[in-house]
């Protein structure tokens, strides 16, 4: 079986794929689960775009053999970016309601100017280039179908996040060029943009498989069963 290695998004870290990791691994998978430069409890906010790219190509390029990469939200552009780097290490990539970005943009220039002068704000506020996550943000964007006790237990987890992930347009040109297997992991109950958007983004790499589970956006914490189920299929198409 190949190894899965799990990229999280914005606010997020390692963390947030406990659960997945556990069912994956009773299938029989070798999971790793990164954690971004600047999103663990103890890390330093002064973090570069360029220090994501450079961690994530680096952790793929240390595989012993290819793996199957599944990128959550803001890894989407990530990916983007880091595969092209460790291309000859990635046997697949799953993406699950990420954000792919045309070449030149950033997440902030598909982002409402209101939340964009919100979040640039905050960051200055707190004085370290980062932004805090809103409860309210969580709770009726992200994962609208939680429990309480999992809306808890997912607002411990986050993190402040660098602003940089947000405002730094990516290369894709080296991207578009890859011959890689590629499949949307699609969580339809998802409100945090609006209706199909990660869809379209999806689908303007072309004609990929498309996998559907009844999810928010963060169905990889608040249905976990659901997800991996999902994520499976993924796996073995």
């Amino acid at each position: 079986m190949s190894k899965i290695v799990l990229l999280h998004g914005a606010w997020h870290n390692g963390q947030c794929w406990n659960a997945v990791s556990s069912l994956l691994e009773k299938e029989g998978y070798e999971v790793e689960a990164l954690t971004l430069p600047g999103n663990g409890p103890e890390d330093s906010k002064d973090v570069t775009y360029e220090d994501y790219v450079a961690y994530v190509a680096s952790s793929l390029n240390a595989q012993k053999e290819k793996v199957i990469v599944v990128g959550h939200s803001s890894a989407g552009h990530i990916m983007q970016m880091a595969i092209p780097l460790a291309k000859d290490k990635v046997e697949k990539i799953i993406f699950n309601n990420a954000w792919i970005l045309p070449h030149g943009k950033s997440q902030f220039d598909f982002v409402p100017d209101d939340i964009k002068s919100a979040m640039r704000e905050m960051a200055v506020q707190r004085g370290d280039g980062a932004i805090p996550i809103d409860p309210r943000f969580v709770r009726g964007m992200l994962a609208t179908m939680a429990t309480d006790e999992q809306f808890n237990a997912l607002m411990n987890i986050l993190v402040t996040q660098p602003l940089v992930i947000m405002e730094t347009p990516v290369y894709t040109r080296d991207f578009e060029k890859l011959d890689i297997p590629m499949v949307l992991l699609y969580c339809t109950k998802d409100m945090s943009v609006p209706p199909n958007a990660f869809l379209e983004m999806f689908k303007s790499l072309g004609d990929h498989p498309v996998v559907e589970v009844e999810c928010d956006h963060e169905g990889l914490f608040t249905n976990p069963e659901a997800y991996t189920k999902g994520l499976l299929e993924c796996i073995r198409l």
